[in-house]
């Protein structure tokens, strides 16, 4: 099956700074997938989903969404292509002045003229989803309350649900419960983890792709299929959530294992 991210040979160097931020990086995601990156500060995480979305552009390599080509693409391919892309920040990025069902709105942008895009005119169907995907995931009471009102945990789920009206193949998210509380995050991944799986009731739909930036390695382990563990730009651990070991961790981030699990419930990691 062909792959929904494909990364062959990335590197990215910003400008003014010598060292690759990203270097020699492949990478390639399925359907389904729910990846966890994990790597200390500054080891390319947040530059790599970056460059997937096209936010930040590659120095080399290419990047292909479901086997067509972002990199070097025009502007009209690009916007094409980030429709499949539904991307969540840790600052959530909402409108705070906006209600929650405005800002939900904007994921259908990408599909609308600009005329229609500025004066908000959305087809009763795309309303009538986002009322539905709102309620699946707990926030029907909370519609026509401004973005500013509501908690960390609360925002970062009506980013969800922006990103999910895009009806993407691949949902990007750059540290989600960076600045939440222990419940808010638990909340926060176990509904990306049911958006990539269509688990349950929530979000019915075709199985999407996730990648989840995250520092917390216990949420990693807990939440995640396969782990890419990444140190000064490079892949150094590819693979299953189970065989990840203490060890391999530890020379991921250069610290013992106790200071790097912060949650009361610490998934069993091989020792």
């Amino acid at each position: 099956m062909e792959p929904v991210v494909e990364v062959r040979d990335l590197k990215k160097i910003y400008r003014g700074s010598e060292k690759p931020a990203i270097r020699n990086l492949n990478l390639a995601v399925g359907r389904g997938e729910m990846i966890g990156i994990i790597g200390p500060s500054g080891a390319g995480k947040s530059t790599l989903l970056r460059c997937i979305n096209h936010l930040v552009i590659p120095t080399a390599g290419r990047i292909f969404i479901e086997g067509e080509e972002i990199t070097g693409a025009s502007p009209a391919k690009v916007r094409k292509l980030r429709r499949r892309l539904g991307m969540v920040f840790q600052h959530h990025n909402l409108v705070s002045r906006l209600t929650v069902m405005q800002n939900v709105m904007h994921g259908r942008l990408g599909y609308m003229n600009t005329l229609d895009g500025v004066l908000g005119r959305y087809t009763e169907t795309d309303k009538q989803w986002a009322l539905s995907i709102l309620e699946q995931t707990g926030l029907g009471d909370f519609l026509y309350h401004r973005a500013g009102e509501l908690s960390g945990g609360q925002r970062q789920r009506v980013g969800i649900v922006r990103a999910l009206m895009q009806q993407p193949s691949v949902l990007l998210c750059d540290e989600p419960i960076a600045s939440l509380d222990p419940a808010s995050a638990q909340v926060v991944m176990e509904l990306i983890r049911d958006v990539c799986r269509r688990q349950r009731s929530r979000v019915a739909g075709p199985p999407i792709a996730c990648i989840v930036n995250l520092h917390q390695v216990d949420a990693a382990l807990k939440y995640a299929d396969r782990i890419i563990g990444m140190f000064e730009g490079e892949i150094v651990y590819d693979g299953p959530t189970a065989e990840l070991t203490g060890p391999v961790i530890e020379r991921i981030y250069g610290k013992p294992m106790a200071e790097l699990m912060i949650s009361a419930e610490r998934p069993e990691v091989k020792v």
